[in-house]
């Protein structure tokens, strides 16, 4: 259910697997560049950096019923993706939850690229 509208009904799994995405990756960034092999998690790093962006922005696109929100969210289950093959490559526990929750709304947003 939308916050304020009902407009986003249809689209507000999506909304909030984008939000919980982001600040999923925002919070394994931080882990990342805290371990002893940061170096060797540069590509992983910038990948979350581009995630957690293109997650925030396809939610706020999806919430103001943007004309190009199911190309956005193409390109987000894409960017999604890619950021959870990166992660998956480390076995700390902080980058295989994000993994889980970057695969979890790649999913959500080829459903709602699909919606078209």
């Amino acid at each position: 259910m939308g916050m304020v509208t009902n407009k986003t009904d249809m689209m507000q799994v999506c909304i909030d697997a984008c939000n919980q995405c982001a600040q999923a990756c925002f919070e394994c960034f931080n882990a990342c560049i805290n371990e002893p092999d940061s170096n060797a998690r540069n590509h992983c790093i910038s990948m979350l950096i581009e995630c957690a962006m293109m997650c925030q922005m396809s939610a706020a696109i999806m919430s103001m019923g943007g004309q190009f929100s199911h190309q956005h969210c193409e390109l987000c289950a894409k960017i999604c993706e890619k950021c959870a093959a990166e992660c998956k490559m480390f076995k700390d526990d902080h980058c295989q939850n994000c993994s889980a929750i970057c695969q979890a709304c790649a999913d959500e947003c080829q459903k709602m690229a699909s919606m078209k």
